[in-house]
């Protein structure tokens, strides 16, 4: 079974269309790309699903645009409610994702990432998917304190885990760093490095896991 790559977008499907792997392009949002990757699944199993893309990194992450990070748990970080200015995650609401069993929205992400970690010189650690981008400091701080040692935010990640942990298949979030989370400054972004990174962090990936027998 060839692994699964799910991207928001077609220019990041363009750097990893020769990769032997499927690649489906899904749009953007948590919905969208937890729609196209169940869908995915049904007409073709996979042995891997692989959430691609670039990303913010986190201020406190040290990570800068064109680094590499991968996923050792994939967080919806925004599923929950405000209580004034407290935030109840579903684990304080007593709620789940699962209709039978309890799940927060933190996915446990593929065995073999602290190896393709190693090969790439990634940054191993959660990475974070929200329904909106963040633009301030603000929110960025209040987020890394909810979730310590969280690295980058996509827009996607959890949604592909969600589908990839009904189907019962391993997953993991490749996210090149195009920018620094925080205001928004087009100008410093660095998108041809972060899909170099995030082609790398595929490239590896697989690798690892032909050597597995996948």
């Amino acid at each position: 079974m060839l692994p699964l790559i799910v991207v928001a977008t077609h220019a990041e499907a363009e750097r990893l269309l020769d990769m032997n792997a499927r690649v489906i392009v899904s749009g953007v949002g948590v919905v969208a790309a937890a729609m196209a990757t169940a869908r995915a699944l049904q007409e073709q199993n996979a042995g891997l699903v692989i959430s691609a893309g670039i990303g913010g990194a986190y201020p406190s992450s040290g990570l800068l645009p064109g680094d590499l990070a991968l996923s050792s748990q994939i967080v919806q970080a925004d599923l929950g409610a405000w209580d004034g200015e407290r935030f109840l995650d579903f684990d304080g609401l007593g709620l789940s994702i699962l209709p039978d069993a309890p799940h927060a929205g933190r996915f446990s992400t593929w065995a073999a990432a602290p190896e393709v970690a190693r090969r790439t010189g990634a940054r191993l650690g959660p990475l974070l998917t929200l329904s909106s981008v963040t633009g301030s400091l603000e929110t960025a701080a209040s987020l890394q304190e909810r979730f310590s040692g969280a690295l980058t935010e996509g827009m996607e990640g959890a949604g592909i885990a969600h589908a990839a942990l009904l189907a019962g298949v391993p997953v993991l979030e490749v996210r090149g760093v195009s920018n620094a989370v925080g205001p928004r400054d087009r100008a410093s972004w660095r998108i041809p490095q972060a899909l170099a990174a995030t082609r790398r962090g595929v490239a590896a990936a697989l690798e690892v896991w032909e050597e597995l027998g996948g």
